[in-house]
This record gives C-alpha cells, sequence and structure tokens, in this order.
C-alpha cells in the first residue's frame, strides 16, 4: 500500500473510532450484525471495526450500505477492497467504477473538492488503471489520459505518488512529449515527501545530470540512489538495484566513500532543481 494510502487508512480508522464514541450498540458491540437502516456514519465506523477484527465480510456488507448512502470513506475502501483482492474476489473493473464515481460526485460546480484525500487517491488510482488498462473491460489503456490524470493529483492535491509517476511518464515521453528537465522538478517535489522511487530516480539522473541537462552531482546522486535502495520494499528493489549498481560501478573510490557515507547519516535531504513551472505538462 502506498505512503499517502497508509496515512489515509489511519486518519479514517481514527475517525471512525471517534464516531463510535458517540454511536449505539451497533458501532460498540462486536456481536452486533449490521443494520443496513443505519446512519452512514455508523455503518462506515462498525465496518471499520468489522475489518480491523479480520471480519472482512461483515466489514465490506457495513461498507457497501455506508457507501450507497454516501460516504466518500467506505466508498474509497471498498475500491481499495477490490482492487487489491481484499477480503472479496479481485475486481479492477469495479474498483475503477467505483473510484471514478468518487471523483465524479465530489466535484462541485466551482471545481473545488470536499474529501480531498479520498479524492486524491481515487484520481491516482483511476490513472494507474488508464496506464495500463483493464483486462475485459472497457478500459484500455489511454497514455495520455492516465498522463493528465497524474497532472491533476500531482498539482492540484500535491500528492507524491503522482508527481513521481508524472516524472517518470514525462522523462520518458510516455502520453505526451518528453521534458526531463520537468520531469527533474515533479521528481524533486515526491521526493521532498519521502517518495522512495522518486529519491531514486532523481537520485540517478543527478549522477551526471546529462539527461535532465544539469551539472552533475555524482556524490549527492548515488548517496540518493543507496538510501533508496535501503529504504525501498521488495517490489521497488528490483527496479532500483540495477540502477545503484550501475552507478556504483561507474564511481570513483572517492565518490562512493563519500555517498556511502552521507547514505549512513539517514538525513540526506532531496537536491533543489527549482520550483515546478506552471507549463502545462
Amino acid at each position: 500500500m502506498r505512503i499517502f494510502e497508509r496515512h489515509l487508512l489511519a486518519f479514517a480508522l481514527a475517525a471512525a473510532t471517534l464516531l463510535s464514541c458517540g454511536q449505539g450498540v451497533l458501532a460498540l458491540d462486536p456481536d452486533a450484525k449490521v443494520n443496513p437502516d443505519a446512519g452512514p456514519l455508523e455503518l462506515f465506523s462498525f465496518g471499520f471495526k468489522a475489518y480491523q477484527r479480520g471480519e472482512k465480510l461483515e466489514a465490506f456488507e457495513a461498507l457497501r450500505y455506508a457507501a450507497d448512502k454516501g460516504h466518500p470513506g467506505a466508498r474509497w475502501k471498498l475500491g481499495r477492497m477490490y482492487a487489491e483482492g481484499d477480503g472479496v474476489p479481485e475486481n479492477d473493473y469495479e474498483a475503477f467504477k467505483i473510484f471514478e464515481q468518487i471523483v465524479r460526485d465530489q466535484e462541485d460546480e466551482n471545481g473545488s473538492y470536499s474529501n480531498a484525500a479520498y479524492v486524491a487517491s481515487a484520481v491516482v488510482a483511476l490513472a494507474d488503471y488508464l496506464r495500463l488498462g483493464i483486462a475485459d473491460s472497457p478500459v484500455t489503456a489511454d497514455l495520455p489520459r492516465a498522463r493528465q490524470f497524474y497532472f491533476h493529483a500531482a498539482s492540484f492535491f500535491g500528492d507524491a505518488e503522482a508527481q513521481f509517476e508524472l516524472g517518470r511518464m514525462l522523462l520518458y515521453g510516455e502520453g505526451g512529449r518528453a521534458n526531463p528537465r520537468q520531469a527533474a522538478r515533479w521528481l524533486n517535489l515526491a521526493a521532498e515527501k519521502g517518495h522512495v522511487g522518486a529519491k531514486a530516480l532523481l537520485g540517478y539522473l543527478l549522477f551526471d545530470g546529462k539527461k535532465i541537462s544539469l551539472r552533475p552531482e555524482p556524490v549527492r546522486g548515488l548517496a540518493m540512489l543507496t538510501l533508496a535502495l535501503r529504504q525501498a520494499g521488495a517490489s521497488d528493489q528490483q527496479w532500483i538495484r540495477p540502477l545503484q549498481e550501475e552507478t556504483f560501478s561507474v564511481a570513483s573510490e572517492d565518490v562512493r566513500r563519500e555517498a556511502l557515507a552521507r547514505a549512513d547519516e539517514q538525513g540526506l535531504p532531496a537536491p533543489a532543481t527549482g520550483p515546478v513551472a506552471s507549463a502545462k505538462n
């Protein structure tokens, strides 16, 4: 689960706990059954408590009732459960439809959003699906549209995952023309928020600076790559490790020594590459 989503889940669980303090038996009694006539907040609280107890079918039922009554947190959690096959059969198209509904329902006439955290996560999820498409569904790969969705989540919501993915698309020219300098700026924003993938890719680019037309920063670049590799989960290590090993192999002994020392400090800041331009993505 992404860092952003872990924080969102923690927030939702805390909110559910607070809500339960003022609710009746449904929210407090673990032996209570789902009451479809309860209010959306009460159902949401009950659903999350059931989920934490491992009673995912009961949680799904309560969250579904809450979602039907318009609770955005319940909708978001249902989307994640479908996307991950968490307590229900995995169904990416069903998840896509839920996330799409979250975004559609939360935009008001002025273009602003309530429940911004849920909407931001839903926008990123839609972009992820549009990037690859969904097999056996009407959702086909659409890189330009995926890039637009990432751009919206990156700029409007400041979402680190969206900033990272947008940076990668700009770097490699996916869904539109390439813009390596702009890519570096988005990667820098994500890296400053602690995004491991952004740290790794930006470090790789900064090592010699050629692709992004910046002066080389070999020590900082290798240090960022090394630190990112240490912080990455197993899936991210698979693509970060080859970049780190490639960079390490061509670095001088002095650069290696200083970069490793910096990485050991565990406090290396992301390098400044200037503010993100306001130009279109």
